[in-house]
This record gives structure tokens, C-alpha cells and sequence, in this order.
């Protein structure tokens, strides 16, 4: 089975397959979920097989012309491939938590089909190496993540996606009147066109300012930032996949594919995103102290942290470019599980006030161990493997001489150990105030420990998933870290 065959079957298959799980859904519905976690693990199996070809220096390539000139290219370098493994990894492990949370409520056929498809689209995006075809895939995310944040189908939930919808679409369209200035100046479409004919320079200011505000939307950063905790009303799983794991990350994946590996920035826009960076994770995390919905202070944590992730990639140093590469991967699993944990708690207990909870830990333990592992891992607690994460951006923005904006984002570091312990305080230790509860179903007691402790075992083994992330830099620089 050939590398390329391999690239288009990562796409095509929860593409494809999410266009038969309706029907399967009809004669069986758990032969549908089981199908639609096979898909995720059919993607996950190739994103896996594709990373030794990745890391050679040669991309794997896969290319389809069209009479009119236009061309699907998918391209599977280190940073695709990475990014590929991380998605899919994430969304089998909170698709095996959807047979237990899903079970009881209706349009089943549509989640499975929505989740799956999404998956497809996200490893269309992050392999694509055209600039119309990552639009494309984009956009299909959008739509994906609309009628999930709706799923619940009353009017506040549906206003709530629409906004979802609305804001995304609206920066998206700006983006792509910034890759179509793009093309005016290159010529070309094609990501590795476009880097050999800029060579080493700039394109203009205003591609640049539309290219941002569409990644700044997806990524729910200031000031596109306010949808991300209204879609908490979507179910708990679509929340650890679209706003936690994955939707929000492809804005800072694309940020990485352009304006770290294709193109380079002015220092100006370095600056300029660091502040805004900056901004998006002090009054995040200011929100996160005062909220007492259980998922929306976990969603300001997410505006939070990805912040912090811009924070890596703009200092324009190796190391905290590794860093942030590790923290999408920390960050990933951690707040996966921390909206995974909030369901179990919204499901057994009928809220989402932490005020009005309290004493979990001991009908819940499991869900309560769980949330302090990953809690911690987003702290940046040693030895979780979100400290290290956070080290290296530290250490690197550092060592680039940023430390004004270093100090600036320690006291956002400090807020973030607020406002999580103020949660786990509120919801499992303070005295109970429920006591008819108890833990979620197999499946996701089970996801959410698993996520728990990859947490702790990340922080143990951190050399493998360092030595990970320099091997895709080292790949996609061409330079020895």
C-alpha cells in the first residue's frame, strides 16, 4: 500500500463514511458508532503509518489537476502529520466517550455523521497544500461545528451556533480575500509555489491583517473571542472536540503552515500578534475567574491557553516553537478531558452552576481524580506535561529577548491556577450539596481517565513527545534543533 494511497485514505474515509452512518443508524444503531469510531481509527492508522515518510525530508504528495486549471494537492509533511495524529487521536478517544453521553437523546444519526465528518475535514485541512483547498476544508469544519453547537435544537442553542456560524464565516471570508492577494502576488495558489517565489519576504500588510482576523476567529482569540463560551451549550463532547482538541487549533495550525513554515512575517506582526495574544489570555482567564458555568470557564480557559500558543509560535525562536507545537498536544488531551469531566457532572447533576455543587469527589471519584490530573497538566504543574509546554515557550520567549510579554503572560499563567482550582474546590470538595449522584457510564469514566492519566504519563515520558516536536521542526526548517 503505497504512502500516497495512504494520504488520500486519512481524508476520504470519515468523508465518506460519515455519508453512510445515517443509514447504517437506521438498521443499527450501535453498529453505526462502532463504525463511526472505525473511521477515526482508520485515520489515526494512516495519519501514524504517514509520520516516518513525513519526517524523511520528503513530503508525501498526492495531486489531481482539473480542466480548469485548478489543482487538489495534499501534501504530508511532519507539522501535517503531527497535527493529523493529534486530531484524530483526540476525537477517537471523545467518540468512544459519545456512546455512553449521546445514548438517550435524538438525532444520533446526524452527531455521529457531523463528529465524523468534521474529523475528515480537519485531516483535508491540515494536509492540504493548496491555499483553495484549505479554504475549502475550512469551511467544512464550519458547518460541522454549526449544526453540532445546535444539536440540542432549542432557539438558544440554535441563536448560539448561529453566532458560532456567523463569526467564523465572516472571518473566513476575510481570509480568503487575503489568499487571493496573495495570489496576485505569487501567481500561485500552491503553498510551495508561493514559498519559492516569496523567498524570505513579506507579502503586504493588508493580506496579512485579513489572513489573521479569519485565524483569529476560528481560534476564538480577542476580539472574535465571544462565541467560543456561548457554543457551550452544545453536548459536552462536541465541546471537548470543536472548542477544546481541534476547531480552535486550526487557527493556530494555519498560522504555523503560513506564517512559520511558507511565509515570513515582518517583525511588526510578530509584535503586533504577541499583544493581541497577550490581551486574548488576561481578560480570558480574568472571565474564567468570575463565570460559574462549569463549561463556559472552561471555554475562557481554552481563549486562554491558545493565546498562549500564539505566544510560541510569534516569538520567532526554536524552542518556543517547540513549545507551542507540545502545548497543542498537552493542551489538547488536558482540556479534552476537562470538558469530558464536565459532562459527566452537567449529566448527573442537572447543572452547570458551581455554586449550586459541591462534594463530588466522593460519589464521583474517578471524574474528580480525572479533572485534577488534567487541571493540573493546563496549570502547568510538574510533572504533567503541560509544565513542560509551558517551559519552553517561557524558556525560548525568553531567551528572544521578550520579556516584558513573558511577564505579562506569567501573570495569565498564575490566573490559570485560580480560576481551575476555584472549579475543582467548588464542584468536588467543598461540603455536598447533592447526593443522589454518581459516576457516568462506562465509556466515560473510562475517557476520561485514560485523558487523566495520559496527562501525568506525558509529563513522566516527556523526552519522546520533545523529542517528537523537534523532529518536526527539524523537518519542516530543515534545521537541526
Amino acid at each position: 500500500m503505497s504512502n500516497e494511497f495512504i494520504l488520500i485514505s486519512a481524508v476520504l474515509v470519515p468523508i465518506a463514511g460519515a455519508c453512510v452512518l445515517p443509514l447504517l443508524g437506521r438498521v443499527s444503531p450501535s453498529g453505526r458508532n462502532w463504525f463511526a469510531l472505525a473511521l477515526i481509527l482508520t485515520s489515526l492508522a494512516c495519519s501514524i503509518k504517514l509520520l516516518p515518510a513525513a519526517l524523511s525530508g520528503q513530503p508525501v504528495m498526492v495531486s489531481l489537476s482539473l480542466p480548469i486549471g485548478f489543482k487538489y494537492i495534499f501534501a504530508a509533511d511532519g507539522l501535517a502529520a503531527f497535527m493529523a495524529i493529534l486530531s484524530s487521536f483526540i476525537s477517537s478517544v471523545i467518540m468512544f466517550y459519545s456512546f455512553g453521553y449521546i445514548s438517550h437523546y435524538a438525532n444520533q444519526d446526524e452527531y455521529y455523521a457531523m463528529v465524523t465528518m468534521f474529523l475528515g475535514a480537519m485531516m483535508g485541512l491540515v494536509f492540504a497544500a493548496n491555499l483553495i483547498v484549505l479554504y475549502l476544508f475550512w469551511e467544512i469544519t464550519a458547518i460541522a461545528s454549526w449544526r453540532l453547537i445546535g444539536f440540542f435544537r432549542e432557539k438558544t442553542q440554535v441563536l448560539k451556533a448561529d453566532k458560532a456560524f456567523m463569526v467564523t464565516i465572516f472571518g473566513a471570508l476575510l481570509m480568503l480575500v487575503g489568499f487571493i492577494m496573495i495570489y496576485q502576488q505569487t501567481g500561485s495558489f500552491d503553498l510551495a509555489v508561493i514559498k519559492e517565489v516569496l523567498c524570505g519576504h513579506s507579502i503586504s500588510g493588508i493580506a496579512v491583517l485579513l489572513i489573521l482576523a479569519g485565524i483569529f476567529s476560528k481560534s476564538a482569540t480577542l476580539p472574535f473571542h465571544t462565541w467560543l463560551p456561548d457554543a457551550g451549550v452544545a453536548p459536552s463532547p462536541v465541546t471537548a472536540l470543536l472548542h477544546a482538541a481541534i476547531l480552535v487549533k486550526i487557527g493556530v495550525y494555519v498560522f504555523a503552515r503560513l506564517f512559520v513554515v511558507t511565509i515570513t512575517l515582518a517583525p511588526f506582526w510578530h509584535t503586533f500578534v504577541l499583544i493581541v495574544a497577550a490581551a486574548s489570555a488576561i481578560v480570558a482567564a480574568g472571565a474564567a475567574l468570575i463565570d460559574t458555568d462549569i463549561k463556559r470557564i472552561i471555554a475562557y480557559s481554552t481563549v486562554s491557553q491558545i493565546g498562549f500558543i500564539f505566544f510560541g509560535l510569534a516569538v520567532d525562536n526554536k524552542l518556543a516553537l517547540a513549545g507551542a507545537l507540545l502545548y497543542i498536544l498537552m493542551h489538547g488531551i488536558a482540556k479534552a478531558g476537562l470538558f469530558l469531566c464536565a459532562g459527566i457532572v452537567e449529566q448527573n447533576t442537572k447543572t452547570k452552576d458551581i455554586t449550586k455543587l459541591g462534594g463530588l469527589i466522593t460519589t464521583m471519584p474517578i471524574t474528580a481524580i480525572s479533572f485534577l490530573f488534567c487541571a493540573l497538566s493546563v496549570m502547568g504543574i510538574p510533572p504533567f506535561g503541560g509544565f513542560f509546554s509551558k517551559y519552553m515557550v517561557f524558556a525560548g520567549a525568553i531567551n528572544a529577548g521578550r520579556l516584558g510579554v513573558s511577564l505579562v503572560f506569567l501573570c495569565g499563567a498564575f490566573m490559570t491556577i485560580l480560576y481551575l482550582f476555584r472549579v475543582f474546590n467548588l464542584v468536588f470538595l467543598r461540603p455536598a450539596k447533592l447526593f443522589s449522584v454518581r459516576e457516568g457510564s462506562f465509556t466515560m469514566v473510562t475517557s476520561v481517565a485514560f485523558l487523566g492519566l495520559f496527562s501525568l504519563a506525558a509529563g513522566i515520558g516527556i523526552n519522546c513527545f520533545t523529542g517528537l516536536v523537534q523532529a518536526v521542526i527539524a523537518n519542516i526548517t530543515q534545521v537541526i534543533l
